[in-house]
């Protein structure tokens, strides 16, 4: 059974608008390999490039970070976890109500954009780094959830709580080139 003319010219259509997207993605990757390839050394591509090594981490995910988070000088750890994590919107949002405080999830505050691809590369980070020490605390925090356990944190949580150690151990490596611990990483090339 043949499909309706309208049905069809919409089909038609949405194509359309798939393959402009698609060739709009390529045109913007194809111009950011260029710029990574003519000063592969210096500055925030250096970072770049040290960041996609890890493995799961991913060109894309590397160059968001290292412009929107890691590309400003902080001090110490302290200074990225006060600095990068707000404006990555990777803080908690408590709602204190007397004597009783609870956490009510991530803050609306910040990049969303930067938050997003955190908890994506959190994600990423358990899938690939499986034996790092990142993902061993977070198997740890997690193991045991149940609901009256101090000790132990929901999923959720430990995963925005991943996120921000993952921030700081990244900043710590592109600047000082601390390995992470137990962490993969590609072939230089």
């Amino acid at each position: 059974m043949p499909l309706p003319p309208n049905a069809l010219a919409e089909l038609q259509r949405d194509m359309a608008r798939l393959g402009f997207v698609v060739s709009q993605i390529r045109e913007i990757e194809e111009a950011r390999q260029k710029r990574l390839e003519q000063q592969p050394e210096t500055g925030p591509h250096a970072m770049v490039r040290l960041l996609a090594r890890i493995v799961g981490v991913g060109v894309e995910t590397a160059d968001m970070l290292v412009h929107e988070v890691l590309s400003r000088p902080m001090r110490d750890r302290r200074a990225v976890a006060r600095g990068a994590c707000p404006r990555a919107g990777l803080t908690g949002a408590p709602d204190e109500s007397g004597a009783r405080r609870r956490e009510q999830g991530l803050a609306r505050a910040g990049n969303a954009r930067v938050r997003r691809g955190m908890v994506q590369l959190a994600w990423r980070f358990l899938l690939f780094q499986k034996e790092s020490a990142l993902a061993l605390w977070y198997r740890a925090r997690t193991a045991d959830s149940r609901i009256g356990t101090r000790k132990t944190m929901i999923p959720a949580f430990a995963r925005t709580a991943l996120a921000r150690k993952l921030v700081i151990a990244l900043w710590r490596f592109v600047t000082t080139g601390e390995t992470l611990e137990g962490v993969v990483l590609r072939p230089a090339g």
